[in-house]
């Protein structure tokens, strides 16, 4: 058993224009940074994954949604709304980014793997079942967990890990409502794009089925930490799931220049290795874990290498 690392040159063809945080750099970072560790990267499985069919982003998405879109692109608009800019590979990049979180799932399902990383962009956490927003096209893991409960008889349950800076409000909102996944953010508040407070738990059949973790900028992170370590602890006594998706956002590290958060390295680390040994304890170690935000260059690499070597350390 090892890990996946799931990525495609596609990504770096989504070009968002000059002086946009979300860059082609923040791929080609994250693989140098990867491959420069010879041992780890030749450790790990490779895989190039396939674009995600339409039928699946609907899993997600409305159809508007998905017309809109893709005619955007035909029409050559130059952004989806005020943060989105696009260009003419973006929508192929969008639909091989969840086609890589679908990828994952499958590599994790075949036992090949027991965990995955999906280096892909765009990122996915704050797109909406009827809108693109915040950087992000689709949603990713939204798309691989409806993939991974229509696919997969045995996965019923899902939890959903979201410790980026910014609220994942696309992904509980999709999931608002269903009691069959849990979804956990621990994010930056008040800050973008304003949702995420204590109160958000769920509506109707999903109540409680959300969990928010608001922080204060500058909150020292031990005080993070603990706090995230005593939220999966309250998330795992009343939530098996059979599977654990990470939106793996890194722009909390005290460095990024969109975050006024104050986690470093190690601490990536130390929460991968809790949400690690919860999908030990409750789904056999399954784990698919997608990149979501990052946007300083000289630090998001090794960030993520640090993400990685715990990852394939649970090996």
């Amino acid at each position: 058993m090892t890990t996946a690392i799931v990525h495609h040159p596609i990504y770096e063809k989504h070009d968002t224009g000059y002086g946009h945080p979300e860059t082609p750099a923040r791929y080609k970072a994250v693989i140098e940074s990867l491959k420069a560790d010879v041992e780890l990267w030749n450790n790990m499985l490779e895989i190039m994954p396939d674009r995600a069919s339409q039928g699946s982003v609907l899993a997600a998405h409305s159809k508007d949604n998905f017309k809109r879109s893709e005619g955007a692109f035909e029409h050559g608009l130059e952004r989806l709304d005020a943060d989105t800019t696009i260009s003419m590979r973006s929508f192929d990049a969008a639909l091989y980014a969840a086609g890589g979180a679908i990828a994952a799932v499958d590599a994790v399902m075949s036992g090949t793997v027991s965990n995955a990383f999906v280096a892909a962009r765009p990122p996915g956490h704050h797109a909406t079942a009827e809108h693109s927003m915040g950087f992000c096209i689709f949603n990713n893991v939204a798309i691989a967990a409806r993939y991974a409960q229509n696919r997969y008889k045995e996965i019923e349950r899902i939890a959903v890990i979201d410790w980026d800076v910014h609220h994942g409000n696309g992904t509980q909102g999709i999931f608002y409502t269903d009691p069959s996944v849990f979804f956990f953010s621990m994010h930056q508040y008040p800050w973008y794009p304003g949702t995420g407070s204590r109160g958000e738990t769920g509506h109707a059949r999903g109540l409680g089925s959300t969990l928010n973790l608001p922080v204060k900028a500058f909150t020292q992170p031990e005080d993070q930490l603990s706090a995230f370590e005593a939220a999966i602890g309250e998330i795992s006594s009343r939530f098996t799931p059979d599977m654990i998706f990470v939106s793996a956002g890194f722009d909390a590290h005290r460095s990024d220049p969109l975050g006024q958060l104050q986690l470093e390295d190690p601490d990536f680390r130390s929460m991968t290795r809790v949400v690690l040994d919860w999908a030990g304890e409750a789904c056999q170690g399954r784990l698919v874990s997608c990149l979501e935000g990052g946007y300083n260059l000289e630090t998001l690499g090794q960030t993520v290498h640090e993400h990685l070597i715990e990852l394939n350390a649970a090996n």
